[in-house]
């Protein structure tokens, strides 16, 4: 799943690690994606969030969708609610109940670090150590949840649903006519 061609779009140019390669090597000839992809994929995920609890009161957000099958299909759904649902969701299993506290005040609530830092009774540093780590620990999580991941935002939201029941009709392609 991990290559360059995929992290070096998401990579920060001023990484002391990577230098905007996006990836790391690690013993045994592996590479592995650096951090600041990580921390890059939670600010998208991060900020279509917002975007998506933003809209949440203003707009309806059903979405008729038509299925991939052959059967056509119809699926009504709400993907900001979902989203916004499965962010928080994911949120709370992969974090420990102090990490998850600091993603919600900083992140969710949009607190000032000086008063996350009060409430949370932690040091600056301590704090922003805690929030990247988060940050990095929630972007791997949204990128390589499975079966549905929440990154890449696009497939999230435009991807269409697929039966795959036992009775179902094989799907007709080109090669098969």
């Amino acid at each position: 799943m991990w290559d360059r061609s995929v992290v070096i779009g998401l990579a920060k140019m001023s990484c002391v690690f990577c230098h905007g390669g996006g990836m790391l090597p690690r013993l045994g000839g592996a590479w592995v994606p650096c951090n600041c992809v990580f921390r890059a994929i939670f600010r998208m995920c991060h900020a279509r969030y917002r975007e998506c609890e933003a809209l949440a009161a203003r707009t309806n957000g059903i979405r008729l969708d038509r299925g991939g099958d052959p059967t056509g299909y119809h699926l009504y759904s709400r993907r900001d609610q979902e989203y916004a649902a499965d962010f928080a969701l994911v949120s709370r299993r992969v974090l420990n109940s102090g990490d998850y506290e600091l993603l919600r005040l900083y992140y969710l609530l949009e607190a000032d670090w000086r008063v996350c830092c009060h409430d949370l009774h932690i040091t600056r540093g301590a704090f922003f150590h805690s929030a990247y780590a988060i940050a990095e620990r929630l972007g791997r999580a949204f990128a390589e949840l499975r079966p549905y991941p929440l990154y890449p935002l696009a497939e999230y939201f435009e991807g269409v649903a697929q039966a795959h029941h036992a009775d179902s009709l094989p799907v007709r392609t080109l090669s098969s006519f």
